[in-house]
């Protein structure tokens, strides 16, 4: 493959021997060392490789680029596959030889071979660089909204407010993708709240074919593996009713995306049993989720929720998140 320079590259898979090289381009394009989370990341590409596209640019005999991306199945709310495209670093004396578009096009390959056309991603707006390069690459804005909150506020929800009204508690509703004023007795009394572990699969499995009626097991797993295994912390929990799982919200806690080096929780997945609506059990997963999240030092949270998702915005409006300055874009091949 030429690149827009002329000079010939050549896009190939990365390697376990690519971990320096992506950690030195990395370390030279922004400035910090993430050997952690780079390691995290191709390690889990190896073990799965299926669920991951990750390419390197070789100039010569040097690397000079890499690009990463995931594919998830359910992301979104979505059935369909598609790639979630997280991280990129080009050498910066190897910049604008188009390196960058190279390793698109070479993901874009990848993708019409597994027949998958959308990619998605997530930016923050103040980045105007990669901005300025994805727009060239043909990405253009996607119907999803970015909310945060802080986590130095407790969430503070009455079970008499979360009955009220229409009868719909938002925060009971799967948005995969995105408390009463005495929280310890609301987490540890009413509803018990514990870390998630990895035998709770079945369980989140079964609860989440109750309430969507769909068949989203791969996509779970996939999400469990990463929340436990790939995060920097485990922060993932589930709520119990007599003794059962009756409710989850899966996040994750990492250095992030695209040369991001603060700690943000995100939350990719909430979701609660039909049977235990209206027992307070989304309130109770929220705010244990806010409360070590707090304790962890983990100042922020973050999801991602479709445009025109009133319910849900409404709710997370109500417990204080508010738009993150983040973009986010989707690019769909031919």
């Amino acid at each position: 493959m030429n690149s827009n320079g002329g000079s010939a590259v050549t896009i190939r898979p990365l390697t376990a021997g690519d971990l320096d090289g992506c950690v030195a381009i990395d370390r030279k394009a922004t400035g910090n060392v993430r050997k952690g989370f780079f390691e995290k990341r191709l390690n889990a590409a190896l073990q799965e490789p299926k669920q991951f596209i990750y390419v390197g640019c070789e100039d010569g005999s040097d690397l000079a680029g890499f690009a990463l991306a995931r594919v998830v199945a359910g992301e979104f709310g979505r059935d369909e596959q598609i790639v979630v495209f997280d991280a990129m670093g080009v050498d910066p004396d190897a910049q604008g030889h188009g390196i960058g578009h190279a390793l698109i096009e070479g993901i874009e390959t990848v993708m019409r071979q597994k027949g998958i056309s959308d990619m998605h991603s997530q930016v923050p707006w103040s980045n105007t660089g990669l901005l300025h390069f994805l727009n060239s690459a043909g990405f253009e804005l996607a119907p999803r909204v970015v909310l945060e909150r802080g986590t130095e506020e407790r969430i503070i929800t009455s079970y008499d407010d979360e009955e009220a009204d229409d009868g719909v508690d938002p925060a009971e509703m799967d948005f995969s993708a995105p408390e009463g004023d005495d929280f310890t007795a609301l987490s540890h009394d009413r509803v018990p709240v514990r870390s998630m572990r990895a035998d709770d699969l079945d369980a989140i499995i079964r609860i989440d074919t109750r309430e969507t009626g769909g068949d989203h097991s791969e996509y779970l797993a996939a999400k469990m593996k990463e929340a436990l295994t790939e995060s920097g912390v485990r922060v993932s929990v589930i709520a119990e009713q007599e003794g059962h799982p009756a409710g989850y919200i899966m996040a994750r806690v990492d250095f992030g995306e695209f040369g991001r080096t603060d700690a943000v929780a995100v939350m990719d997945t909430i979701g609660v049993d039909p049977g235990y609506r209206h027992h307070g059990v989304g309130s109770a997963l929220m705010s244990q989720l806010i409360a070590n999240l707090a304790t962890l030092r983990v100042e922020k949270i973050r999801t991602e929720v479709d445009w025109n998702g009133f319910e849900i915005m409404t709710y997370l409006d109500r417990i204080g998140f508010r738009p993150a300055q983040q973009v986010t874009l989707k690019r769909t091949i031919a």
